[in-house]
This record gives C-alpha cells, sequence and structure tokens, in this order.
C-alpha cells in the first residue's frame, strides 16, 4: 500500500552518526531541503543535541513526520548514541523511526554513480581485520534496495569468495573515512520506503554492531 504525498509541511530528519562525522538531512520532499556533515570526532556524544537543535530551526520538533537513523556497521559508540537520540525523540514525538544500514546508505548514493542499475557490493574496514560487508541491489521500480547479502562480517578471504561466485558481477565499493556524507542517502531511503506505506515503531530500531563492543566495532 502507497502512503498519500507528504504535506508540504511535514519533514523527514535523518541522523549519521555510525562514525566520527556527524550527518544531518531534512526536507519536506517538495523543494525545501538541507543537510550538513560535521567532523566531531570525539565530540561528537557531547555536541550533538546542540547541532541537532541548531540545524533543525526553523522548523520545531513537531513539523517531523518520521525519523530515519543509520543503524550501523561503524563505530560502537557514535552508533549507539545516535540510534538511542533517534529513539527518544520518535518515542517522544510519537513518530516513525526507520533504522537504515550504513552500508545501504552507501550502496544507495553510489548507484546514482552508475551508468545502469546494477548490484553493489560494500564493503568497510572492521576489528580484527576482518571486514564489514553486504550486497545490495537497486528495486526495479526505483523504490529503494533489494538486499541480497544482509550486512554481516567476515575475514577478506570469505568475502572475496562470495565475490567470486556471484552471480552476475557486482560494483565493489571500499568505504575509507568518515560516514556522515551519506545521510542524505539514508533520507532518500526512508523516504522511499515511507511512500510504500512503511511506517516502523521507533521500538524496532536496533544498533548492528557485527562485533563485540570491546573491540570497538568499526570505525570511531
Amino acid at each position: 500500500m502507497t502512503s498519500a504525498p507528504f504535506n508540504f509541511k511535514q519533514y523527514g530528519l535523518a541522523l549519521h552518526t555510525a562514525s566520527p562525522d556527524l550527518g544531518l538531512a531534512i526536507s519536506n520532499f517538495s523543494g525545501d531541503s538541507r543537510s550538513q556533515v560535521w567532523e566531531l570526532g570525539r565530540d561528537l556524544s557531547t555536541h550533538l543535541h546542540v547541532y541537532l537543535a541548531e540545524f533543525l530551526k526553523p522548523q520545531g520538533w513537531t513539523d517531523l513526520a518520521w525519523i530515519a537513523v543509520a543503524r550501523g556497521p561503524g563505530g560502537f559508540t557514535g552508533t549507539r548514541i545516535g540510534v538511542v537520540t533517534a529513539r527518544t525523540l520518535a518515542q517522544q514525538l510519537e513518530i516513525p523511526l526507520f533504522a537504515i544500514s550504513t552500508l545501504a546508505a552507501i550502496a544507495w548514493a553510489e548507484q546514482s554513480k552508475l551508468p545502469e542499475p546494477r548490484a553493489i557490493a560494500v564493503q568497510m574496514r572492521a576489528q580484527r581485520e576482518e571486514l564489514f560487508c553486504a550486497i545490495y541491489q537497486p528495486a526495479l521500480n526505483g523504490m529503494g534496495l533489494k538486499t541480497l547479502l544482509p550486512d554481516t562480517v567476515m575475514n577478506p578471504e570469505a568475502w572475496q569468495q562470495i565475490l567470486t561466485h556471484q552471480r552476475q558481477p557486482c560494483h565493489l565499493v571500499k568505504v575509507e573515512g568518515g560516514l556522515g556524507f551519506s545521510v542524505c542517502s539514508l533520507l532518500e531511503l526512508a523516504y522511499r520506503a515511507w511512500q510504500q506505506g512503511n511506517h516502523p515503531h521507533w521500538s524496532g530500531a536496533l544498533p548492528f554492531y557485527g562485533q563485540h563492543p570491546v573491540d570497538g566495532g568499526g570505525k570511531g
């Protein structure tokens, strides 16, 4: 079932804290959109709420129809803070919360650069010389991504075996550096899910760490 078109007074907000970057994006999907990325590093945990409150202006919390958050994989502390913040806001505002994979956001950003739709494999360094990996394919209707390989962690040799035995060649993306730039992709993926009638409850938004928190769970 497809939901009604967005009211221009309603906004979607995306929050990306799964790396040392803070990425924020907001849109009413009727011409009013903005986004920004800050390299906060270890200050992310103490500055998040200040940056978020300032970024939201001139809109207010009651203007939000839903929120999207990066659920990981990524840095343990940043991912946890982002998901907890988004869950708290969605609960208080009684609005849907979309928890979206950081790897899916990267894949969505990458697919727009390709001359034609194709499977996209995403890898990102994890701890203990392992990799966070996933494979996605653009949906035929252009309304998001189909998951071919869910987010997982594995050693490089196992990952290479999977890539070698794919039925069709994949466009490989090796993620380096901060992830905040993909916050707009988070927003777009959530909007497409919203258009298809998905309104996930905040309680279902859970972080994906992939590795034990003691080991950091990835970058950041």
